[in-house]
């Protein structure tokens, strides 16, 4: 799946460049599948926790929100481990312990490979600016 979402702008751009990006609801929709897979959920997991994930990314975006007003780093990484206590808890309703602990990881691993894929598209869109 993400190969596919890698491959989408090149084969629209002809392989000249990639001036469009994902938006955020195809890097989610991508993001719910990577999960999935990686945790391996049942269809019953699945629909018990994604109603909890969504209150939870809702927090952590608000905590990003937050931070962008005030830039407070070590404030930031305070309310965001708060929340990933909060929810380890409330995950257990859906996932057993070992699977959240997964689901941490998870989620670390995709938004460092969409952290890593950006910056490798915006090296690419740089003008060559050596010589000769």
């Amino acid at each position: 799946m993400l190969f596919c979402w890698l491959a989408l702008p090149a084969m629209s751009q002809g392989g000249g460049g990639f001036k469009q990006r994902p938006g955020p609801g195809i890097i989610e929709s991508m993001k719910t599948g990577f999960i999935i897979q990686r945790l391996q959920m049942t269809p019953e997991e699945s629909q018990k926790f994604w109603p909890i994930y969504n209150v939870y990314s809702a927090e952590v975006r608000q905590a990003y929100l937050t931070y962008q007003s005030h830039s407070n780093e070590i404030q930031l990484e305070e309310n965001l481990l708060t929340i990933r206590k909060k929810y380890s808890v409330e995950f257990l309703k859906a996932l057993s312990p070992g699977k959240i602990n997964d689901f941490f990881r998870a989620e670390k691993d995709f938004n460092s490979f969409v952290q890593k894929e950006r910056q490798r598209r915006q090296i690419q869109r740089r003008p060559f600016a050596g010589g000769q």
